[in-house]
């Protein structure tokens, strides 16, 4: 395993919480990236609003200390905060990534399955058997 990283989500105030936090923190936030950037999800309206939204960011504080943060999308439903935050765990290969998505999902809920993605990922992401999501990430 590479890394398990706090995943924030703020349901519309991330570049903002962000921007807060590297002001009382420092650091830098290494990558913003926006809906607008992503292709077309079935089902899913874009608005101009909603393009402009953070689909991911990534916040260095410094060399051990990340955090990576979304807004969500207005298509899915708003997370209620304190089931605003996930584990992001990187995986060193796509047979980690099984292994840890297996275990971590056994007795809880696949809430995205594995997969290929835009991103040239392999991910997906479930919520353990404690309560707790999970993102796991492979980058193929």
């Amino acid at each position: 395993m590479k890394s398990i990283i706090p995943y924030l989500t703020f349901n519309g105030k991330a570049e903002e919480a962000l921007n807060h936090y590297k002001s009382i923190l420092g650091g830098e936030i290494i990558s913003l990236n926006r809906f607008s950037e992503a292709p077309p999800m079935d089902g899913v309206e874009m608005t101009e609003e909603s393009k402009n939204l953070i689909m991911n960011a990534v916040y260095v504080i410094n060399e051990y200390t990340t955090i990576m943060a979304s807004d969500g999308h207005p298509a899915f439903d708003e997370i209620p905060i304190g089931q605003n935050f996930s584990l992001a765990i990187t995986a060193e290969s796509k047979e980690e990534v099984d292994t840890f998505f297996a275990g971590l999902s056994e007795g809880g809920l696949v809430t995205m399955p594995l997969e290929e993605t835009f991103w040239n990922a392999y991910f997906g992401m479930c919520e353990d058997k404690f309560g707790v999501n999970c993102m796991i990430n492979f980058d193929l």
